[in-house]
């Protein structure tokens, strides 16, 4: 039987003899069942993230860690650390680059699908892999790097009603579907202040697996040195609306139909992120966007270097441009937010 109607089956059977599951509880099921089963970047999978659209977006992110890292003094042991790392296209590219500058760190990649750690392998055979954050070097500087990684983590959606804040559920729907419907708990408390009197119907989204990851992200970074560079689609300011969405080849699907086989996604509070990362008194740069932030790089030389090394491939890498830092692409849409130790310099691209 197909993993995501195994996975469909379980769940109606759960909320059938307990009762409605939050929608947190219902990404968490179906994101971990849906990348257990395989390998869905690509042009062959649901979707393309941006190591895949061009090396030259990893190539900035190696520039940006190297130059970090010789500008703290070229700390020895140091520990390259990608979360969700995909296909390891992105680990690949930023690796190649740093390395040009000196930086060669050992590789650590928080991996849970058995499928994926096998396509990690193909690029990155020296690589250790970790289950969770906690398995991670303790011994120097985390260069940590999560490219569409908070955006999968769950998401709790609470909302507005005449009677207070309730959070939504995921309920059957006729024999074998599922549905979004208000739960009777109050929540009020979980809500910001700043959006509790919105409009009856106004939802707000809050993802605590992002906000603890994070925080002990951080708190690692601290202890031991090193910086953590999140890039993801998202927004600057916390607001209400609903973000949660579903992706399967190539084309948006219903969130709430065929639990394992879509990839669910959620809007990722890059002022949440950044709060988390002042309240644990760490260096907090950004958020900008993601096109600015790669052509302070330069990215925008890169692309001529690379077109006049590969004359033939001059409209493919001018494309591959435009999508990466173009305001109607992913430049503005992708947000980037670095945090770095107390006493590391003060990275690039965010000026």
């Amino acid at each position: 039987m197909p993993e995501e109607l195994a996975l469909a089956d379980q769940l109606r059977r759960r909320i059938a003899a307990s009762g409605p599951i939050s929608v947190a509880e219902y990404m968490r099921e179906a994101n971990a069942a849906y990348y257990a089963a395989g390998d869905p970047f690509g042009a062959g999978g649901d979707f393309v993230t941006a190591p895949e659209i061009s090396q030259m977006f990893g190539e900035m992110v190696g520039l940006w860690l190297a130059d970090l890292w010789i500008r703290a003094g070229r700390p020895e042991p140091v520990h390259y650390v990608e979360l969700g790392p995909g296909r390891g296209t992105l680990a690949h590219d930023a690796l190649r680059s740093a390395t040009g500058f000196g930086l060669s760190p050992s590789v650590q990649l928080v991996e849970t699908s058995a499928a994926l750690r096998s396509a990690q392998r193909e690029r990155l055979p020296l690589a250790e892999w970790h289950d969770s954050i906690e398995s991670l070097p303790r011994d120097g500087p985390l260069l940590i790097v999560a490219n569409e990684f908070f955006d999968a983590l769950p998401v709790r959606q609470m909302i507005a009603t005449e009677d207070g804040w309730r959070e939504r559920m995921v309920a059957l729907d006729g024999d074998d579907g599922f549905a979004a419907e208000t739960g009777t708990r109050a929540v009020d408390a979980l809500v910001p202040d700043a959006v509790r009197g919105a409009p009856v119907g106004s939802i707000y989204e809050h993802s605590p697996d992002a906000a603890t990851i994070l925080f002990d992200l951080l708190r690692r970074i601290a202890a031991q040195g090193g910086a953590l560079l999140a890039i993801d689609y998202g927004y600057d300011r916390s607001g209400i609306g609903e973000t949660l969405q579903a992706v399967k080849d190539h084309a948006r699907a219903e969130p709430f139909a065929d639990p394992g086989a879509v990839d669910l996604t959620a809007h990722v509070n890059f002022q949440e992120l950044a709060n988390i990362g002042r309240v644990a008194e760490m260096g907090v740069h950004g958020p900008v966007g993601q096109g600015r932030w790669l052509a302070m790089l330069g990215i925008v030389t890169r692309a001529r270097t690379l077109a006049s090394a590969a004359p033939d491939q001059r409209s493919a890498i001018a494309a591959a441009l435009k999508r990466l830092t173009a305001p109607d692409e992913m430049g503005e849409l992708f947000k980037v937010l670095g945090f770095t130790a107390p006493g590391w310099p003060t990275p690039e691209g965010f000026a």
